[in-house]
């Protein structure tokens, strides 16, 4: 290292080039950097689906989900395989591990399918796979809205759809409110009886009469002549004039007994926006691709094509992801800058205007680097990445204060400016490299951590141990040279060495190495104050940090057998009672079945769309009026959810009751459910039980049947005609590519339960007969889905808490209540959410903290050849816990398991970087002959000034985060408690509170210990000597 230094010295030419191409490099990397809120998380999930039409859900159960589960356990990688048995069909979710290979995933999963063939039904439909990537959610949502017709929205809906995925960037985008064009075929199904016609030879009619034949070609000899055969059915008015029926004296058209038109397929879902029918385009954009310019080109297309549509018609940009996504890098920017500015003011203070400025060059030069390793790595620049910058903008300057300041003792000590920067590089560059090894040994585990919340906060030990990394070259390299050419060449004074140090420090430091065992009395009790303090205060731990949503969810629930009309009623009253409400921009409802994790009573949801945060109350105090008003509707429960941000499940509480006899479990469930009502503080409560209802099932005697010539084929044209009708052919229109499917059914004033009794059924002889004489319509309970996760049945509660409530306690009570009344007894109860987060987060960083501490024991046992001083070294990690608490305390904020635990473990890497420099200087003044009591006096008054200005300008630069400040520069204005600075409250608390209070104490406690160390090995040496002498005395 020492030759790297002199070579550098010896051409600062090159090496301040180097600084140029490094700068421009750095700023086009900036420039061009992929920009996104929130990381690209990809979880892996694939979905199979198997169709068995008729099958019962225990049917479904026995002959689908138990021998597809059974080859698709053992695939690797598998995290979570939930598999669900209903009426018609079964299905299976696959959820692998985060950063599992999909592709490879994928391949196993066919061949588990594959596998499982031979043990399904024969009747049953093939087996389809699925790839859902969680990671691809909308970073656009436009509602195009007004008084046009429905078929205009949508046809201009698609042709915005076809122009928006033309654009680089787009993946696809979705059309929300849709629907599906037909020609639909209404039949009087009098008239079928009258004339004697039976579904199925109107089906095979049409089918045989709609098709391209291909009559080939004759060959004369002379020449070759192709025959065509005009089969297929062009328009309307050639379907309307099919001949159904031939008479001798007239034949009888479709026409005749049919009304045939364009129509909309049934619809089971509406969508509005404020009130107005709307068609809802969701826009997903590709991995790695800039959101903020994506968006942009999207929005372009819309308001260009939107002036062109007839009549009043507006687009309401529900969610834009690139508005937060540049009001978040705004935000984080401006703190970098703050971050910058407190400690380059603070570096003027100290170290005068010319070394600052060479000092703090190394900010962006460390952050230009770092953001250029990013750039090409692949990595987006997210909320995430900001934040580690934002962290280590106070700790780049560590090492380049430790030069600089070595540097500037020199040069007042009269040694020229070029020996003593290349002097102060060689002579601290091990110490520097050593300490911050040890912060990279710290992080280094942390690339590990498994899961969502692993894929998430990833980003924050790559961007560290990039820019960290950077600040070794910057600190050893281009500083000091810089120094040796731009930096000051002498002082007005020369200073002596007490003068770093105030005078209140030297007397407490004096007496700090002459009664070492008080001061470690006084440290340890100041230890003990601050974890009694915070623990007494009952503060608790949380997840994650709740941010201020944009965005909130209303879901609502009835239960009963409504239709689908009935269900969009009930929304609307919903819909009245929130629009209008103070604080609201936007308010999007759909009715209808939502994504599959909804309650299995919900009927619709509302999407509500809050003003800017600065604008408006907090979001509680809408979401609780919302509550308030929507509760007072009757026929309807409501769930309010806020929008989460950041890793984490989606409710904070998910029980999950595994019991293989479904009643049992049910009455569990409605226990359960009773004891969180009596305990309070849950809201928003759902569980997975059926729901109930009736179905109509058609007793059949065949025998009967038989007589008549009815076969269950007949019967069943029959009843689809009366309820979702028959495909039975294709139509291409001439103005469209698109191809139509034709479906016949009776007419809608023939569609209901009457016509269902009254219902009759053609024979083979082409006469009808009454359903009722060979079959009877029993009422029976609707059958339910089952539901079973791993290869076990069982139900789920999930459940929200009140405000400022913690879901921690909430669920060790709960967990208590159903101990005592056995509620277990036969079954499994297994609380998740945010418990089983808590429990996973701590696991993995406990984990971490063990195997970072040991690489840093190993650090420190190479660099100073001592285990006492290795242990003097590690201590400040243990001081340092006692002013995270404080801290936490001060503030009033509860123990983040994520934030504030990530917080103690890059604590542990900062903190000790003090103790190395001031353990390295104590052992230089040991070399020169000073007794432990003196070096330890002098190493501290020496390094007071390092480490003074080390740990204030991480603390300084964390400061606007502890306070949820936002300085915004271009504006002249502070503001507090803006979302992008909630994320990071808890992480920056816990660093600030255990550097401040490590700090104060390190300054006494680090030099009292050196003195304690240095006194135990005196009287061991003492003693030793002693035995030695007194063996010898005996044996002479």
């Amino acid at each position: 290292m020492n030759a790297f230094i002199s070579a550098a010295f010896a051409r600062p030419s090159a090496i301040v080039f180097c600084l140029l191409i490094i700068f421009f490099v750095g700023i086009n990397s900036t420039i061009n950097i992929p920009k996104e809120s929130s990381p690209d998380i990809d979880i892996p999930v694939a979905y199979v689906s198997v169709g068995y039409s008729g099958i019962s859900p225990e049917d479904s159960e026995k002959l689908l989900v138990k021998p597809l589960e059974k080859h698709l356990r053992s695939i690797a990688g598998l995290e979570k395989m939930t598999g669900v048995a209903a009426e018609g069909y079964a299905s299976i979710t696959l959820e692998f591990l985060a950063g599992e290979n999909m592709d490879i995933a994928l391949d196993d999963v066919r061949e588990a399918i594959d596998k499982a063939k031979s043990d399904l039904p024969e009747k049953a439909d093939e087996p389809v796979i699925y790839e859902i990537s969680l990671s691809l959610f909308p970073v656009l949502t436009a509602a195009i809205y007004g008084d046009v017709p429905e078929k205009l929205l949508i046809s201009r809906a698609r042709e915005l759809k076809e122009k928006i995925e033309s654009i680089s960037g787009v993946l696809e985008v979705e059309i929300g409110g849709d629907r599906t064009e037909i020609i639909e075929i209404l039949i009087n199904s009098s008239a079928l009886e009258n004339y004697g016609i039976s579904p199925t030879t109107v089906i095979g009619l049409v089918s045989a009469n709609n098709q391209l034949v291909n009559a080939g070609a004759i060959d004369t000899g002379s020449g070759r002549l192709l025959v065509k055969v005009p089969g297929v059915i062009e328009t309307l008015q050639q379907l309307t004039e099919l001949p159904i029926k031939i008479g001798e004296k007239t034949n009888l058209k479709f026409g005749d007994i049919a009304t045939i038109r364009k129509a909309y397929s049934d619809t089971e879902s509406w969508s509005r926006v404020n009130g107005s029918g709307a068609i809802v385009l969701d826009v997903k954009k590709r991995v790695g691709a800039n959101v903020i310019e994506v968006v942009e080109a999207t929005k372009k297309v819309i308001d260009e094509n939107i002036e062109r549509i007839q009549g009043n018609t507006e687009v309401s940009y529900l969610y834009d992801d690139s508005q937060s996504v540049l009001n978040l890098l705004n935000d984080l920017g401006n703190n970098v800058i703050a971050a910058v500015l407190i400690v380059t003011i603070l570096i003027v203070a100290s170290l005068g205007l010319r070394n600052a400025l060479i000092v703090s060059l190394s900010i962006p030069g460390s952050f230009l680097i770092g953001i250029s390793l990013i750039y090409y790595s692949g990595i987006t620049m997210n909320i995430v990445v900001l934040f580690s910058l934002i962290l280590v903008a106070g700790m780049l300057v560590d090492a380049v204060i430790v030069t600089t300041e070595y540097a500037d003792r020199k040069i007042n000590q009269s040694v020229n400016k070029i020996d003593a920067y290349k002097q102060a590089a060689i002579r601290m560059s091990w110490p520097i490299i050593a300490s911050t090894v040890t912060t990279l040994m710290v992080f280094l585990p942390l690339l590990f951590w498994p899961g969502i919340i692993g894929g998430f906060m990833k980003y924050l030990p790559i961007t560290v141990i990039f820019v960290l990394s950077a600040s070794l070259l910057m600190a050893l390299i281009f500083v000091p040279v810089l120094g040796s050419i731009f930096g000051k060449s002498k002082t007005e004074e020369v200073r002596r060495v007490y003068k770093t140090a105030p005078k209140i420090y030297r007397w407490l430091l004096k007496r700090a190495v002459n009664f070492p065992l008080t001061v470690v009395v006084i440290v340890i009790g100041f230890m003990f104050a601050s974890f009694a303090s915070y623990f007494s205060a009952g503060l608790g731990i949380s997840f994650f940090p709740e941010i201020e949503p944009e965005q909130a969810v209303v879901q609502v629930k009835s239960r009963g057998d409504l239709s689908a009309t009935e269900k969009d009623k009930l929304l609307q009253r919903a819909e009245l009672q929130i629009n209008g409400l103070e604080g609201i921009s936007a308010a999007y409802a759909k009715s209808g079945p939502g994504d599959g994790q909804e309650a299995k009573d919900a009927i619709g949801r509302i999407r509500t769309v809050f003003d800017n945060w600065q604008e408006r109350e907090k979001a509680s105090i809408i979401i609780e009026e919302m509550r308030q008003k929507l509760n007072k509707l009757a026929g309807v429960k409501i769930n309010v959810k806020a929008q989460q941000d950041g890793p984490g499940s989606e409710s904070p509480i998910n029980i999950e009751i595994f019991d293989e006899n479904l009643d049992s479990g049910a009455k569990a469930v409605d226990q359960i459910i009773k004891l969180m009502e009596e305990m309070g503080g849950f809201v928003d409560i759902v569980d997975s039980r059926p729901l109930p209802g009736i179905e109509w099932t058609i007793v059949f005697n065949r025998d009967i049947a038989s007589r008549y010539g009815v076969s269950i084929s007949s019967l069943g044209d029959i009843l689809k005609l009366l309820t979702s009708g028959i495909e039975i052919t294709d139509y291409r229109p001439q103005e469209s590519d698109e191809e139509l499917d034709v479906k016949l059914r009776f007419q809608e004033n023939q569609r209901n339960l009457n016509r269902l009794q009254e219902i009759k059924i053609p024979t083979v002889s082409g006469e009808y007969v009454p359903l009722s004489v060979f079959a009877n319509l029993i009422p029976q309970k609707m059958g339910g889905e089952i539901q079973r996760k791993n290869g076990r049945r069982f139900y789920s509660i999930k459940s929200d808490v009140e405000p400022n409530v913690l879901p921690a306690e909430r669920i060790e009570k709960l967990q208590g209540l159903i101990q005592e009344r056995s509620l277990t007894t036969g079954r499994e109860i297994i609380f998740g959410g945010e418990s089983e987060d808590i429990e996973e987060t701590q696991t993995f960083l406990g984990k971490s903290f063990l195997l970072s501490l040991c690489l840093m024991v190993l650090t420190l046992m190479i660099l100073f050849n001592s285990t006492w001083q290795t242990f003097v070294t590690m201590s400040a990690i243990v001081l340092s816990t006692g002013g995270v608490f404080l801290g936490l305390w001060l503030v009033g904020r509860p123990f983040g398991i994520v934030m504030s635990g990530l917080g103690i473990i890059a604590l542990a890497g900062i903190v000790v970087n003090n103790n190395i420099i001031l353990i390295d200087t104590y052992n230089e003044y040991r070399k020169k002959g000073y007794d432990a009591k003196n070096a330890a006096y002098h190493a501290g008054i020496l390094r007071f000034r390092p480490v003074i200005l080390t740990a204030v300008t991480t603390i300084l630069g964390l400061v606007p985060m502890v306070f949820e400040m936002t300085i915004l520069f271009a504006k002249r204005t502070v503001l507090f408690g803006a979302p992008s600075s909630q994320w990071w409250t808890d992480l920056s608390s816990t660093i600030a509170g255990g550097l401040t209070f490590t700090t104060a104490l390190t300054l006494l406690a680090t030099p009292a210990l050196l003195v304690i160390g240095a006194n135990f090995n005196v009287s061991s040496s003492k003693i030793m000597h002693s035995m030695f002498k007194k063996f010898s005395f005996q044996k002479v």
